[in-house]
């Protein structure tokens, strides 16, 4: 697998918390330095382990939002 680099540029909030200590949390991250974009994924408590999780422009936030009414 392939290096990448990470940054979490704002931690908006923790939607779960499993038994094992890991979060589900909404951040907003830059992948690679690239545009930050907001992402949905789970997190070990450092950080430095992550699950797959899924990453949203500006405008699939704001679509997904429409749509949760």
């Amino acid at each position: 697998m392939a290096d990448f680099k990470y940054e979490i540029v704002k931690h908006i909030g923790v939607l779960s918390e499993s038994g094992k200590g890991w979060t589900k949390e909404l951040n907003v991250i830059s992948w690679n330095g690239a545009n930050p974009k907001y992402d949905i994924r789970d997190w070990a408590p450092d950080h430095e382990k992550m699950g797959k999780g899924i990453t949203l422009t500006e405008e699939e936030a704001a679509k997904l939002r429409e749509l949760l009414g």
